[in-house]
Parts: structure tokens; sequence; C-alpha cells
């Protein structure tokens, strides 16, 4: 009968624990390996209203990471009633209001594409935007990689009474200034 030293026991232990912390924490992972962490389909629709974001209608540029919509939510219904198209220009946001039309410029390649934000996500850490493939490989984002940093400039903001209101990208487009 072969004896266990206490140093393999320990070691054992160690490993599972490790295990489970590098389940938990995948999504980041995936992130600084230039994966992208695919949820489940429908997950999105499971969240409580607790976990978005208050809606940010400022309508100044933001600096971050973008991914695309994955296959499975082609014709699955976005936040906003309507279906996913994946050969459209909708985008998901967590906190650009529903409704806000945006530039999104890849910082690395200096492509742009306009979208309009119908849909909540992404539900990665360190996201703030969600592309449908087509606008994607507009802007140069390789599906190999999945990500890209971007600026999301918006364009013009809805707001709580309906009316408009013109982001930093409208007045860019006017010559005017940023406040």
């Amino acid at each position: 009968m072969r004896r266990i030293s206490q140093f393999q026991r320990n070691a054992g232990l160690w490993i599972a624990r490790i295990s489970v912390a590098s389940a938990a924490a995948f999504p980041l992972a995936a992130l600084s390996q230039g994966k992208t962490a695919v949820e489940e389909p429908g997950a999105a629709t499971q969240r409580t209203t607790q976990e978005s974001a208050t809606p940010d209608r400022s309508g100044h540029k933001r600096v971050g990471v973008a991914s695309f919509y994955a296959d499975d939510f082609a014709g699955k219904k976005m936040a906003d009633g309507a279906l996913m198209d994946p050969h459209g220009d909708n985008a998901a946001s967590r906190t650009l209001p529903l409704g806000t039309t945006a530039k999104v410029t890849n910082v690395g390649t200096g492509q742009t594409a306009v979208v309009k934000i119908e849909d909540r996500g992404p539900y990665v850490q360190g996201r703030i935007v969600d592309l449908s493939p087509s606008t994607a490989r507009k802007i140069g984002i390789q599906r190999s990689l999945g990500v890209a940093k971007v600026e999301v400039t918006p364009i013009s903001v809805p707001l709580p009474d309906g009316s408009r209101k013109a982001g930093d990208g409208a007045k860019a487009a006017k010559g005017g200034a940023s406040p």
C-alpha cells in the first residue's frame, strides 16, 4: 500500500481551491488572454434591475473594451423589444439609454460606425459595449480576438421627457468643443 505524505494531501487541497477560484474568475482571465467569454443566451433577461447601472445621459464620450454578440443571439429579443439583427447596426450598453445613437471608433484601427443602443449589456467586467457582428467587422474587430479598445461617442441621447440631447459626437460634427 502506498502512503501519501502530508505535503501531497495539502497540495491536493490547494490545487482544488485554485481550480474553484479560477473558474469563478473566468471572465477576467479570458479578457486578459484575449478570448471572449460567452454568456448563456437569455442570461441577460434573468438579471434584476438592481444589477443595471444608472443611465448616463451626459452625452460624453467614453473609452473601453467592445465585444460583439455571439451567433446564438441572432433573432433573440433585445431590451427595446426588437429582434437582434446580426447584419444591423445595433449595440448594447449598460449605461447609455436605449435609443441612444453613438459613433463607435476602434482605437487601434481608427475605423468607425454609427450604432443605435437597443439592448443591455455587456455583462463581462471591463466591457462598455456589445456590437452586432457586422458592426464589429466594419470597425476591424477580429473574430479571433473578439474584443478591441474603442471610443464610444454619443451623438443623440434620449431624455426622460421624450426630447433628445446632443452628445459629444454631434458637437464634434458641428465643430463645437466638448465641455
